[in-house]
């Protein structure tokens, strides 16, 4: 019985990674359209159906990724946790939407922006639904890799912390990519990163913060740990994929090289525990055997 149990879980390990090669493939081919026609409009000149087909699928593609990414993602929390992770989707989005409507509303905390309808149907007006969630997707893993570093009740503090700076960091390309490279969002009064004021990374860290403190109050660390390091880490790679592909496309390398450094940093924090931890759990367990 036993290694029927296991072989089961080496499968569904297996297809999460399978899911993730899939999310990967989708970024590619999202990064090649954005590299071969938006920054070649001449190329659809030469055609009017593709022409058609690309006013479709530049909306297709944002929106597409963030929902794939949330599958994918939904997926392998529904094997680590079963259901309990639907609090925390609850919190961030909440949380992140509240951030973001004050923002779009009266500027604070990120600043005067507004959201074109690139990304979708809004809530109240002014905030695509879709990006509470793209923050969800990346502010558990972000929690996730730092709770791999810093375990315990007595870790909290830098576990909080370190998190909050891997969901900022992530926003060094995301911006620049978004709103500058494209028009997803767009500043009332430009700043000096590529169109973004630095006041925003000063609201994504202080928004950051307030996610990260909501997850440790939620208890996620009784089962992030369940999730294994590597796909975590392959998982938020994949989704920054996406706004630093399009930065190397369009030949933006210095906010590629902000982005990059400010992760490295970041690698250094999160790498792996001192030998002494070595014998705390790292593996990917089953629904009953919750870390």
């Amino acid at each position: 019985m036993r290694g029927h149990r296991e072989r089961f879980w080496q499968s569904v390990r297996s297809l999460e990674w399978s899911a993730l090669w899939v999310l990967c493939g989708f970024t590619a081919v999202a990064v090649a359209g954005y590299w071969l026609f938006a920054l070649n409009p001449e190329r659809l000149a030469l055609s009017p159906g593709a022409l058609r087909f690309y006013a479709v699928s530049f909306r297709f593609f944002a929106q597409s990724h963030i929902l794939l990414a949330g599958i994918v993602l939904g997926l392998v929390l529904f094997r680590a946790a079963r259901w309990r992770w639907l609090a925390a989707l609850a919190a961030v989005y909440l949380l992140s939407f509240a951030s973001e409507f004050m923002s779009t509303g009266f500027g604070f905390p990120f600043g005067d922006y507004r959201y074109t309808a690139l990304l979708g149907p809004k809530l109240g007006g002014r905030v695509p639904f879709v990006i509470p969630l793209s923050w969800f997707l990346m502010a558990l893993p972000a929690y996730g890799l730092a709770a791999a570093r810093f375990r315990g009740a007595g870790a909290r503090t830098s576990r909080i912390a370190l998190a909050a700076v891997l969901l900022t960091a992530w926003d060094l390309a995301l911006d620049p990519a978004m709103s500058h490279l494209t028009a997803y969002w767009i500043w009332e009064q430009p700043g000096s990163y590529y169109g973004m004021p630095w006041v925003n990374l000063a609201g994504w860290y202080g928004t950051s913060l307030a996610l990260m403190i909501a997850l440790e109050v939620l208890r996620t660390s009784t089962w992030v740990g369940a999730l294994e390091t590597r796909w975590l880490a392959g998982y938020y790679a994949t989704v920054l994929a996406m706004p630093v592909g399009m930065l190397a496309a369009a030949g933006a390398w210095g906010a590629v090289a902000v982005t990059l450094g400010g992760l490295g940093i970041c690698a250094l924090l999160v790498r792996s525990p001192k030998r002494e931890d070595a014998s705390l759990p790292r593996t990917v367990l089953a629904p009953s055997e919750p870390s």
